[in-house]
């Protein structure tokens, strides 16, 4: 896994992990690596692993189970609602950085409906090719 310097790692870790319980590669209730293996898996520090699985136990988003390890919640509304909180998440940030260019709500909405429809491939070429 490689790390953004501005992001805190285990925030980073915890967003990786949300991602797989969100997309299905971590099914509800279906128990995690261990946190040394979790740790090798995403080149970090077993500390920050740890920090970042315990923060998700806090939100209930993953469940210790003593002797057996760390699961995935089974509940699904919680799953959804954690979908929910990213989602709104990454919307407010494009919207953050979007007025920073000083495009209003109008363009905004144009912007991101010409984007759905072209299907992002003006994004795939680079910044050099432009």
């Amino acid at each position: 896994m490689k790390f953004d310097d501005k992001v805190p790692i285990y925030y980073q870790i915890k967003n990786y992990l949300y991602h797989q319980i969100i997309t299905g590669e971590l099914q509800p209730g279906e128990k995690l690596p261990s946190v040394r293996q979790l740790a090798i898996d995403v080149t970090a520090n077993v500390n920050t692993v740890q920090r970042a699985l315990s923060e998700m136990i806090t939100e209930e988003v993953i469940v210790p189970q003593r002797g057996k390890g760390n699961f995935v919640t089974t509940d699904v509304k919680e799953i959804e609602q954690l979908k929910s909180k990213l989602v709104n998440e990454q919307i407010s940030l494009a919207y953050q950085q979007l007025h920073a260019l000083d495009l209003s709500d109008d363009e905004i909405l144009t912007e991101f409906k010409q984007f759905m429809e072209d299907g992002d491939v003006q994004n795939e070429r680079t910044i050099e090719d432009r």
